[in-house]
């Protein structure tokens, strides 16, 4: 299988480039800094020669944007609009414009888009999208406006011989460096991995597994297109997730944090407190109702694996020769 994944260099495309090659499947992807033999070069933006891989290819599963992991600035705000909007107009045109069209076009989009709320979960059949929601920041509203235009490009884009899947994801998690696991988990040990404001609003989430058996399952089920909540099912409380968190690392005690120190925190990491605050009560409807299973669907499970994998991870990375100079760290594309 020929799989296109554009803005594949970030956290996620790194776990479904490496999980889909080793499967055996002939991986290309799409970024803004190709260094490998399989990626190619493209703006993000406009036409260009990029659109020959779309051509002939079996899946295409689009990741690029501008990531999250920074301040909300009005600047930054619109170039996550823009870079979401246009990656996904201009891979929408490719896909019309091949002779060979792929059979799938997976679209990432993200669970941000329900309103923030603890009275119920949200699935794609009775979710109640966000952006009306009282007491919250306003600026909440803008990032599920981008979430909406994220969706509706996708959804505008004429691509009559291919299925269109929006990929509505929960945080991924994996041992990866840098990924929001990573971080979390440097809370956990430094004893700071205590409840956020409370630590009432909700936590979703999907083991890195779980993530890529969904996108194989998706890419096989001709019978499912439109949105689909990528998230295990028992989303937990913040305090309760990094209650798990400390155990599996055999933290005892997380120091609590109010909004205004969550603010400071946020402030260091370059992040933005919507990230932490805004309940994200989110389950996967859709796939549980087309007999998807999850590998790790709790978190305590899924939590002690990732530490497993995570220590592992290290001991072998420090026993390890130093990496050859065509190695790179992985970022956005």
């Amino acid at each position: 299988m020929k799989v296109v994944i554009p803005g594949g260099t970030g956290q996620v495309g790194t776990i479904l480039d490496r999980a889909l090659t080793a499967a055996g499947h002939d991986v290309l992807i799409l970024t803004r800094r190709p260094v490998r033999e399989r990626e190619i070069h493209w703006d993000g933006e406009t036409p260009g020669s990029w659109a020959e891989a779309v051509d002939g290819s079996d899946v295409v599963i689009n990741l690029a944007g501008r990531s999250v992991s920074c301040r909300y600035t009005a600047d930054n705000l619109r170039a996550m609009m823009d870079s979401r909007v246009n990656s996904t107009r201009v891979v929408g045109e490719a896909i019309h414009a091949a002779a060979r069209p792929p059979r799938v076009w997976l679209q990432m989009s993200t669970a941000t888009i329900y309103a923030h709320r603890h009275d119920a979960p949200n699935d794609e059949a009775t979710g109640v999208l966000g952006g009306a929601e009282p007491g919250v920041p306003g600026y909440w509203a803008y990032s599920v406006e981008i979430a909406r235009a994220w969706e509706r490009a996708q959804e505008e884009a004429a691509t009559p011989h291919t299925r269109k899947v929006a990929l509505r994801s929960a945080m991924v998690m994996s041992p990866d460096r840098g990924g929001v696991f990573d971080i979390l988990s440097r809370l956990a040990r430094l004893g700071l991995g205590g409840p956020v404001a409370g630590g009432r609003q909700y936590v979703s989430w999907i083991h890195e597994r779980d993530f890529v058996r969904a996108v194989e399952f998706l890419i096989d089920r001709d019978d499912i297109a439109g949105p689909v909540n990528i998230a295990a099912p028992v989303p937990l409380p913040q305090g309760a997730f990094m209650r798990e968190l400390r155990a599996a690392w055999g933290v005892p005690v997380g120091l609590p944090a109010t909004t205004w120190m969550a603010g400071l925190g946020a402030f260091a990491l370059r992040s933005d407190t919507e990230l932490l605050l805004k309940s994200r009560r989110v389950v996967p409807g859709r796939l549980s109702a087309a007999g998807f299973s999850f590998d790790h669907g709790q978190w305590p499970d899924a939590g002690r694996d990732l530490v497993r994998r995570w220590r592992e991870e290290r001991r072998h990375r420090r026993a390890a020769p130093p990496h050859g100079a065509g190695d790179r760290p992985r970022s956005v594309g």
